[in-house]
């Protein structure tokens, strides 16, 4: 990439940053539910892995777990087309709704549990909960993402569950393209947190789920 053309890149992602940290949090987060924002500059890491790998700009894109929106909001600012975002919570959907029609972009959230949303075809970008309050949440999660052939998968994960996520991408027949540590500072969000900012060892998912052939 030339000079100009990584001078660009550098604006846009910072641009993008600058619009995902206008979306608001939870304004009530749920420690059961792992209610966490995704930081702007590990979400806008996560959307420019898929541009650059050709599974976003003109894509479907399904962000399961949605939240206040950041990950399908930024996807349908960088060009994805349709998103669809799928979040259990109805005040985090009120949100992202807001933010979205806020950002001149259009999404369409949905109020549901991961596993009983029906299965849809696209590029698939999630922030699971990491399981730190309910060990075994995020399973649902990647269980779904796995479910249907095809698809590109990309997902935050704690470094402490490459082993399960190595395991089940095995099971189900997915290949992984690439995994790589990100920045993360979790801000403080719970009444027991005491510190305004810990980092998290969390990685980077790109994987892609089986085809399937006639």
């Amino acid at each position: 990439m030339t000079r100009g053309g990584t001078e660009l890149a550098l604006t846009k992602r910072i641009d993008l940053i600058r619009q995902l940290d206008r979306i608001p949090g939870f304004p009530s987060p749920d420690p059961a539910l792992e209610q966490v924002v995704t930081p702007s500059r590990a979400a806008a890491e996560l959307l420019f892995e898929a541009v650059g790998r050709g599974d976003l700009v003109g894509r479907r894109v399904v962000d399961l777990g949605s939240g206040t929106g950041r990950l399908a909001i930024g996807a349908a600012l960088l060009g994805a087309e349709p998103v669809v975002g799928v979040e259990v919570s109805e005040s985090a959907v009120q949100i992202a709704r807001t933010a979205a029609e806020a950002l001149g972009v259009r999404v369409e959230f949905r109020v549901s549990e991961v596993g009983a949303a029906p299965a849809l075809d696209g590029t698939v970008v999630m922030n699971p909960p990491f399981g730190a309050q309910n060990r075994g949440a995020d399973r649902p999660f990647w269980e779904a993402a796995f479910a249907r052939p095809g698809r590109a998968v990309y997902a935050f994960a704690l470094v402490d569950s490459r082993t399960f996520i190595e395991g089940r991408a095995v099971a189900r027949q997915a290949r992984i393209e690439a995994t790589r540590p990100v920045r993360w500072e979790l801000a403080a969000t719970f009444a027991h947190h005491r510190r305004t900012a810990v980092p998290l060892p969390v990685d980077l998912w790109v994987l892609r789920t089986r085809e399937e052939h006639g």
